[in-house]
């Protein structure tokens, strides 16, 4: 096992101060929200612009525009904080491996 760089050590030191912030769930969907706009824009211009006549038909006569723009709202909302969490998710793994491989070397004793 060689030792960790130095690129590793930053990330260790970054994440060990900021992780519980980044945790929290208004972090994430702040940070998150342009994608998440960025996947319920689409919805709304593909049935504002008219291209699918008969899906705004059905729209305009079935649907309550209160319910279409709160399933839009939810759908920003739910992919701005899972991405969010899943990239946590993945930086909190890198982070264990890290220390499992820091442990393994001697660097850190056991939690």
């Amino acid at each position: 096992m060689e030792p960790l760089s130095e690129k590793e050590i930053e990330f260790m030191t970054y994440w060990e101060q900021n992780r519980l912030r980044e945790k929290k769930v208004m972090k994430q969907l702040l940070v998150g929200l342009p994608l998440g706009v960025l996947f319920g824009l689409p919805v709304l211009i593909n049935l504002f612009l008219g291209w699918y006549k008969r899906a705004g038909m059905v729209a305009n006569a079935q649907v309550n525009p209160l319910i279409l723009i709160t399933a839009i709202v939810l759908i920003i909302v739910f992919v701005a904080i899972f991405s969010r969490r899943h990239k946590w998710e993945m930086k909190e793994q890198y982070y264990q491996e890290l220390k499992a491989r820091q442990r393994a070397l001697g660097g850190l004793p056991p939690s």
